[in-house]
């Protein structure tokens, strides 16, 4: 993909402690108002966004907007 930075710099989101290649979600603060995502097991395949739509993402996700999306203790998603 050309319009990607070859020179981002990939954060890895990871539990604390968690070794091995995943999958995890990185991200990447590009130039202007740029963010990248992608996954570990698909490092080609990367999302753009902006910072205000990540900024409101993480909000979200703060406020527990997207809960009923997780799997808690195994039970599978919260309904």
């Amino acid at each position: 993909m050309s319009d990607i930075p070859d020179d981002l710099d990939w954060i890895r989101a990871a539990p604390e402690g968690e070794k091995g290649p995943g999958p995890w979600i990185e991200i990447a603060f590009g130039p202007g108002d740029a963010v990248y995502l992608r996954e570990t097991s698909d490092p080609g395949n990367v999302v753009t966004t902006t910072q205000k739509k990540w900024d409101a993402f993480v909000l979200g996700v703060q406020a527990g907007e997207f809960d009923h999306f997780a799997e808690l203790d195994g039970q599978g998603p919260v309904t």
